[in-house]
């Protein structure tokens, strides 16, 4: 197939742009590489794909509606994987602009792309902060999800509603993914894993926030791609028993579906960092600090349907994970 991958130079687009290419998959990137973290990480993360003759990588910003638009029209793909979107809860307070134009208009430029362009398949990254406000757990995809506690968070459920949408008014069958706390080689260094590693090793404190008393579903970066390639390949198909006296939010008559991709396994903040200090083979220095504004205590994932549908759970342990991120980070940095 020829698929598009929207962020294709971010954490999960080039692992996942990797295992497509392997597959044999024709494989356009477009990414903005912007300067919320570190451009050179972005671009050694391009570098292990654009060897791949089914690769091909073009700068776009999907908040530019002419150049999304002339996208379409001209490299025609099968599927889509929308991975590009303005990550991080606490960015949001402080820069809510930049949420506006990348997860909603630029997610409305996709939309359009592949309602024009008949797109047999439109899946995209959600995430487990729409579950916000809630408190009932497991996190299920069945339970209504409308009190979001930052503009990230509300981002991620309206592009939840647009895609709806588009299921609803064209037929584009659409998949959103809502992934819960991705770590591992490659992460991102706005997460809790590379800042604590890196300030670990530089001897430096670390600051835990709700004195480590969150607890959060980490999955692996494998497992999460491993999810998303058994999705792409089966269109979200139409709920024919879905009823309006009782509306299920994560189907729907319209080739619409929601599912979490995690762990099912919550792990405390303190443990997380206790696994971390085994790993690294030096003891953290730690800052604890009450709750951050936009932060939810837990998370934890249902992921009953995801199996159900693609006979699939993710299973890395955490001690692996962070195993292997360690020995990545010491060796892209150079640290001993």
């Amino acid at each position: 197939m020829k698929i598009l991958v929207t962020g294709a130079a971010g954490f999960i687009g080039a692992a996942l742009t990797l295992r497509l290419l392997k597959r044999g998959d024709e494989v356009i990137g477009i990414d903005n590489l912007n300067d919320y973290y570190d451009t050179n990480l972005k671009l050694a993360r391009l570098e292990t794909i654009l060897h791949y003759a089914n690769f091909k990588f073009i700068k776009i910003d999907i908040s530019d509606k002419t150049k999304i638009e002339a996208l379409f029209e001209n490299e025609k793909f099968d599927n889509v994987m929308h991975l590009a979107a303005q990550a991080g809860v606490r960015y949001s307070i402080s820069n809510p602009h930049a949420y506006i134009d990348s997860n909603i208009v630029g997610f409305l430029n996709i939309l359009e792309g592949c309602r024009n362009n008949k797109i047999k398949h439109f899946v995209y990254a959600s995430s487990s902060s729409v579950y916000g406000a809630n408190t009932k757990m497991p996190f299920s995809v069945h339970d209504n999800v409308d009190h979001p506690v930052s503009l990230y968070a509300a981002s991620k459920k309206t592009n939840e509603l647009m895609a709806h949408t588009y299921s609803h008014l064209y037929g584009l069958a659409t998949t959103g993914l809502r992934f819960f706390t991705v770590y591992g080689p490659w992460g991102r260094p706005d997460m809790s894993l590379f800042k604590f590693t890196q300030n670990i090793l530089e001897g430096k404190p670390i600051d835990v926030f709700n004195y480590g008393n969150h607890r959060r579903d980490f999955t692996y970066i494998d497992d999460i791609v491993e999810g998303v390639m058994r999705v792409i390949d089966n269109p979200a198909q139409k709920n024919n028993h879905w009823d309006g006296n009782c509306p299920d939010p994560g189907t729907s008559l319209a080739p619409y579906r929601i599912y979490n991709i995690g762990n099912n396994n919550p792990v405390s903040l303190l443990n997380f960092i206790e696994t971390l200090e085994k790993c690294l083979g030096k003891e953290a220095k730690k800052t604890l600090l009450p709750m951050q504004q936009g932060d939810v205590p837990d998370t934890y994932a249902d992921v009953s349907d995801f199996i159900s549908d693609f006979d699939y759970k993710p299973d890395t342990i955490l001690e692996i994970g962070v195993r292997n991120f360690v020995e990545w980070y010491k060796n892209f940095y150079r640290k001993t």
